[in-house]
């Protein structure tokens, strides 16, 4: 029996956005236990990415391909592309904690594309390029 291909994980900036979103948002909900909750984060994150790296379609399809309004249509257009340009047409979501983590794949690639709060509506806006990862 073959093991199975180790992929690779990469961010694109707009992913590292969306945690520097979140820590803000942490501090300015309790400065004092923000840290906890970031390093938390952290943790649950890279959890996420041990997974990831064996069973990249390990996350659920992104909810917002169900979407019928015309509003969801263009905001999910740009990800559309970004996920195409990457060569990684497939996007899945992967909750972490409170949170949703967007990204797209291939079999032997992940591309973690942004993160919000289950509480948010949509995701910030990914207009980086998907071949430049941080």
């Amino acid at each position: 029996m073959a093991l199975p291909v180790h992929a690779i994980i990469e961010a694109v900036p707009n992913f590292h956005r969306g945690l520097e979103t979140a820590r803000a948002f942490f501090i300015e909900q309790d400065e004092e236990s923000a840290g906890r909750r970031v390093a938390k984060l952290r943790v649950s994150l890279g959890e996420m990415m041990d997974i990831l790296a064996w069973a990249p379609p390990s996350g659920r399809p992104a909810r917002f391909y169900a979407s019928k309004s015309a509003q969801s249509r263009l905001r999910l257009s740009p990800v559309l592309d970004l996920a195409q340009q990457a060569g990684m047409p497939e996007l899945r979501e992967y909750v972490v904690d409170q949170h949703i983590v967007l990204y797209a794949h291939s079999a032997d690639r992940v591309l973690l594309l942004a993160i919000k709060h289950q509480r948010q509506l949509a995701y910030e806006e990914a207009g980086d390029a998907v071949n430049s990862p941080e």
